[in-house]
């Protein structure tokens, strides 16, 4: 952990209280993955984590304010996703890699965040500026090189020059988070895990580069 970590009075955390602090957002974070959200209690994580309720209120004003601290963390981490994009050819057989790589990492952050990404997108969606600017954090990881991308190529002709390079880019990332938040359900409608990447890099190839890829 970088930086001073301080208690919610302003005290610097020292080596145990770091990590006494992690150990609380981690079994938050488990609890998460099988609690909704607001059934989550404060007393119920210090019993996980093996403490009381009044060292969780040392370093959180409240559960919120834990799971925010996670969903920060994650959306730092989510920030490497720009790799999957940043530098990356979109020209024959390369550009399909890149938008295989690129569902492939966008898909698997997805699943291994599943728990507080939900957290965040509900969070989002009844209008919590705190919520909407980590998920926006997330996926502008993607989408401003994608932009990127698309401009690149639509100077260099290969790209229809009435195409909005942001628009698209958004469209895609846009698609992106949705599909990736519903990857359980794609089963309900006979759809491998297997045949899903395969069919949403096509739909990225076809958005980037206006052609279907070279296999």
């Amino acid at each position: 952990m970088t930086g001073q970590v301080r208690t919610v009075d302003g005290r610097v955390a020292g080596r145990r209280g770091q990590a006494t602090r992690q150990k609380l957002l981690d079994c938050l974070s488990e609890m998460l993955s099988s609690s909704p959200y607001r059934d989550v209690k404060v007393i119920d994580v210090a019993r996980k984590a093996g403490t009381s309720p009044a060292t969780f209120y040392q370093y959180f004003p409240d559960v919120e304010g834990a799971v925010l601290e996670v969903a920060d963390q994650m959306a730092t981490e989510g920030a490497g996703l720009t790799e999957l994009v940043e530098g990356r050819s979109w020209v024959g057989k390369a550009g399909w890699q890149t938008a295989q790589e690129l569902v492939d990492g966008f898909l698997e952050f997805w699943r291994r965040n599943d728990a507080i990404l939900r957290v965040v997108d509900l969070g989002a969606s009844e209008g919590d500026k705190r919520f909407y600017k980590i998920r926006m954090k997330i996926l502008n990881s993607v989408n401003n090189s994608l932009t990127e991308s698309v401009t690149q190529l639509q100077a260099k002709g290969k790209v229809d020059k009435d195409v909005n390079p942001a628009a698209v880019a958004g469209s895609i990332v846009a698609m992106l988070a949705a599909v990736a938040s519903h990857q359980k359900g794609f089963q309900t409608w006979g759809v491998k895990q297997a045949e899903l990447k395969p069919n949403l890099a096509l739909l990225v190839h076809l958005g980037v580069t206006g052609k279907k890829p070279t296999k």
